[in-house]
């Protein structure tokens, strides 16, 4: 079962509309995002964000999808505590473990589950 969720892939969309929609309304401007089994980036996306964004992918599935992104909202609103908007979304758990990582080629294939739990 595990070693069938890790194949698990999102479909990558590029040249796409949705990022640049997002960045309206969030406190960065946004090249992709993860969303349930899609990822949309505003142009092409490198090898580093295709990883960046997969780990954000895994993350979803381990919290079948609705968990991650009540999560990830409430990381955000309590980093706005006491930084900015983006300070927030950079200090966010998921987005440490993504940008931790996403120049290792091997970690999604060594990734522990629930690794972004080390990050909070």
């Amino acid at each position: 079962m595990l070693k069938w969720l890790r194949s698990l892939k999102p479909i990558m969309i590029e040249n796409s509309k949705v990022p640049v929609i997002l960045s309206y309304v969030a406190p960065i401007e946004i090249w992709a995002i993860a969303f349930g089994p899609f990822v949309w980036c505003r142009g092409i996306m490198s090898d580093v964000t295709r990883r960046h964004e997969r780990i954000h992918f895994a993350q979803q599935i381990e919290c079948l999808f609705v968990f991650q992104w009540i999560l990830y909202v409430g990381f955000w609103l309590r980093g706005l505590v006491s930084k900015t908007g983006r300070d927030a979304y950079y200090a966010n758990a998921f987005e440490v473990e993504a940008y931790t990582h996403e120049m290792d080629e091997n970690y999604l294939e060594n990734r522990p589950f629930y690794n972004w739990r080390n990050y909070l």
